[in-house]
């Protein structure tokens, strides 16, 4: 009788994430630090998610447990000892008592790995290896573990970089630490490995060891360099940065953006962009953006948790702040900055202000110089400009307050009662002139210099 293909079995994922992270110099887990908007244990565990995979477990150090709440569905395990990876490993077996199925393990540091590369990897065991484990070829000089390939092109052993000799030094295939084990024999090989040696810790790349000595076959899969870089330093935090940044400007472009300075551009891990967008040079995306057709992005704008709708026109100089909601082909101009507002169809605010807690209707018009007032210092007020309403440059809207459709406010204005359709509300002071006094100034000011002199 045959077993199922690796395929059709059921897959538990385990991530070790117990790991103190020190030499991040951080009081924040090395794991919780972020790249693209999202933390690393998080772009981790989202490949494996995609496998959908029947159980999902993470191995996380004493006091660490909020790390979890970045792994939705994960059963979180504590490691009390850290006497190893492979001891992390078997931390999870209560939590997978009643699973039968194949085993992936993880590391929570590595966050690029794509989802087609872990199908890879679990592919390699359906011929009926016991182990399969992800290697990569280094293009630089390495301290990694090396993968040692015996003469039927099977995974023989895995050496670490020191206690491997020149010649294993020579192979360029390394050890990513990423690793299935098959279904019938997971927990026989993890209870196998000693700690005998120099660190006294049980070691997870001994699964290869183990299994051939208990005469069951290994195998490997190969994964791009850049899917497999840990994280263990903020040098390597920048560079995994890079690495992500590059692959979702590629993705974006691909989609039909146009990114004039693609290296100046920085997404988040969740940003969404039309067709036909057009982002230029230095603008910054946070997590929560969704851009539609057609929209403009123009030079050093920033935008987070905010929605442009098609054809709207969105910068320089812009900040979209959480909640902003800006309509189809509404422009939002230089030096603007919204936050919990939606600009609808067709409105302007071209520069110089600053939209908070609001409405601005379509077709409105909001002149340079304008604030919402909504904040009293205890509590947020709402703005409600109707459409067709033209807001005066340097006008001042003391929110609650609002101006019906066709409402105008006079430049210069600090409008705290509502505005009636299609009237005109000025508030400022009636302007007297005074004949004369310029010059009589002028006059006083220079004979108190010379008397100075």
């Amino acid at each position: 009788m045959t077993s199922p293909s690796s395929d059709t079995r059921p897959l538990a994922v385990v991530i070790l994430a117990a790991g103190k992270g020190t030499r991040m110099r951080s009081d924040i887990p090395k794991v919780l630090h972020k790249i693209a908007g999202k933390s690393i244990v998080g772009h981790a565990a989202s490949a494996p998610a995609q496998l959908s995979p029947d159980r999902l477990v993470i191995v996380v150090g004493p006091g660490m447990e909020s790390i979890a709440d970045d792994v939705p569905g994960a059963v979180a395990v504590v490691q009390h000892e850290r006497l190893g990876t492979a001891h992390a490993v078997l931390t999870a077996r209560e939590a997978l008592a009643d699973f039968d199925g194949d085993l992936m393990i993880l590391n929570g540091d590595v966050p690029l790995i794509q989802p087609k590369t872990l199908v890879d990897l679990r592919q390699s065991i359906k011929t009926g290896a016991a182990v399969a484990v992800l290697g990569y070829h280094c293009s630089t000089e390495h301290a990694y573990g090396r993968l040692i390939i015996d003469v039927n092109g099977a995974l023989d052993r895995i050496v670490e970089n020191k206690d491997a000799t020149d010649a294993e030094k020579q192979t360029n295939l390394c050890n990513s630490n990423a690793i299935v084990l098959a279904a019938d024999h997971a927990w026989d090989i993890l209870t196998a490995i000693d700690n005998d040696n120099a660190q006294g810790e049980y070691y997870l790349p001994d699964v290869v060891k183990v299994a051939r000595a208990k005469g069951l076959s290994c195998t490997y899969a190969l994964a791009p360099e850049d899917e497999v870089h840990g994280i263990n330093s903020r040098v390597e935090l920048a560079r995994a940065e890079g690495f992500l940044q590059t692959r979702l400007r590629r993705r974006a472009m691909e989609e039909g953006a146009t990114l004039i300075a693609p290296d100046t551009v920085f997404f988040s891990h969740d940003t969404k962009l039309g067709r036909d967008v057009i982002i230029e040079p230095h603008v910054v995306f946070g997590p929560g953006v969704v851009v539609a057709d057609n929209v403009t992005v123009k030079a050093f704008s920033h935008l987070e948790g905010a929605t442009v709708a098609d054809s709207a026109t969105v910068g320089p100089y812009v900040r979209l702040r959480p909640g902003a909601d800006v309509g189809v082909g509404a422009k939002i101009g230089n030096f603007v900055e919204v936050k919990k507002a939606s600009i609808e169809e067709g409105a302007k605010v071209s520069h110089l202000s600053y939209i908070g807690d609001a409405r601005i209707g379509a077709h409105a018009n909001v002149g340079a110089g304008t604030i919402t007032c909504n904040y009293d210092g205890y509590d947020k007020h709402f703005t409600d400009v109707g459409a067709g309403a033209f807001i005066g440059s340097n006008t001042s809207l003391v929110a609650p307050v609002k101006v019906a459709d066709g409402g105008f406010t006079g430049s210069g204005s600090v409008i705290t009662k509502d505005v009636s359709a299609d009237a005109l509300a000025v508030e400022r002071a009636q302007q007297k002139e005074v004949a004369g006094w310029a010059a009589k100034f002028r006059a006083r000011k220079e004979a108190a210099k010379k008397k100075g002199s």
